[in-house]
């Protein structure tokens, strides 16, 4: 190895100026045979095997790691352990998508017999039309380039990057072909950053010890709830136990200040529905919460209360519980 020589930044932008010129070619070659293969992707009732070697391999994962998150079930099969027992996984039912920019991989085309015996369909992306793995799969895609990135045109650098951005295309049309929803992707990413971001109300509220009173209470028990309770807040509800309105420490002091009539009763002789304020905000148990912190910061409030469909009270999410997950 030579000695090392200065940074060089133009060389750094041209590699990326290649590989976003690799992806940009890409754009045209989205045709029939892409929509054949997503076609094999969204009927498959079984699971996806994603396989290739080396640095394909880790694209592979990538790529299996995408689908599986999105809706489709995958996995990443390496292909050297196959043979040895490894393929026993595989159903008919299942798709194989194989990933060799040569075409020519030896570990994968061990795995071709294997495939066509049990019946699995296969999908291969490919730089080589031609190749023997292209020739043997149902459908290939082509993620040629016209050179790597890299200055010996020898790592693969371009190549892997245009066939990552062909399977994150993939991952994303059959995302929206099976209707995948935010409720989906919830469900699938309960922990880490994504996780919080994703978190539902109904996770976060108090619920069992949501302060509440009704619209006949006298407001010393109603001031006696909300200091129990600490949410600076309770809910009202009717005889049917519904929301009917909402105390706060602010519409108590409001109260106090603006709403007493000198010789009329004091705030003290007063009952909850004097007090309150009508059609408080509410959300329900599904909302997303970083969708509930929006709406306290927006209204500038600091509880919510959530109800169900008959407008029955499920519980209170309370600013600083948002504010503790962290969710941004």
């Amino acid at each position: 190895m030579s000695q090392v020589t200065g940074i060089d930044l133009a060389l750094a932008r041209k590699v990326l100026q290649t590989e976003a010129d690799a992806i940009i070619a890409l754009i045209d070659r989205v045709d029939g045979r892409f929509e054949q293969a997503a076609r094999i992707l969204l009927d498959c009732r079984g699971r996806v095997l994603v396989t290739g070697m080396g640095k394909s391999g880790i694209i592979c994962r990538k790529i299996a790691a995408t689908l599986s998150s999105t809706g489709t079930p995958a996995f990443f099969l390496h292909p050297a352990d196959a043979p040895h027992g490894d393929f026993g996984v595989l159903q008919a039912e299942d798709v194989v998508l194989a990933l060799s920019y040569s075409g020519e991989t030896d570990e994968l085309l061990r795995l071709l017999e294997t495939i066509k015996r049990v019946g699995a369909r296969l999908i291969a992306i490919s730089g080589d039309a031609n190749s023997s793995l292209a020739q043997a799969a149902d459908v290939a895609l082509d993620c040629r380039v016209s050179e790597e990135a890299c200055p010996m045109n020898l790592v693969p650098t371009a190549s892997t990057t245009a066939a990552l951005a062909l399977g994150d295309a993939l991952a994303m049309t059959l995302l929206v072909a099976k209707g995948f929803r935010e409720e989906d992707f919830a469900n699938l990413h309960p922990g880490g950053k994504l996780g919080k971001r994703l978190m539902r109300v109904e996770r976060l509220m108090h619920d069992g010890d949501a302060p509440m009173v009704r619209l006949d209470t006298p407001m010393p028990e109603v001031m006696q709830e909300m200091t129990a309770k600490r949410l600076g807040m309770t809910c009202v509800v009717d005889a049917d136990r519904r929301l009917a309105g909402v105390i706060t420490d602010g519409d108590l002091r409001r109260h106090m200040v603006n709403g007493h009539v000198p010789g009329g009763p004091s705030i003290l002789e007063r009952r909850a529905s004097d007090i309150m304020t009508t059609n408080p905000i509410t959300v329900g148990r599904s909302t997303f919460a970083v969708e509930a912190l929006r709406i306290l910061e927006q209204k500038k409030i600091t509880s919510i209360i959530v109800i169900d469909e008959d407008r029955r009270i499920q519980g209170v999410v309370h600013l600083h519980d948002l504010w503790r997950t962290q969710l941004f």
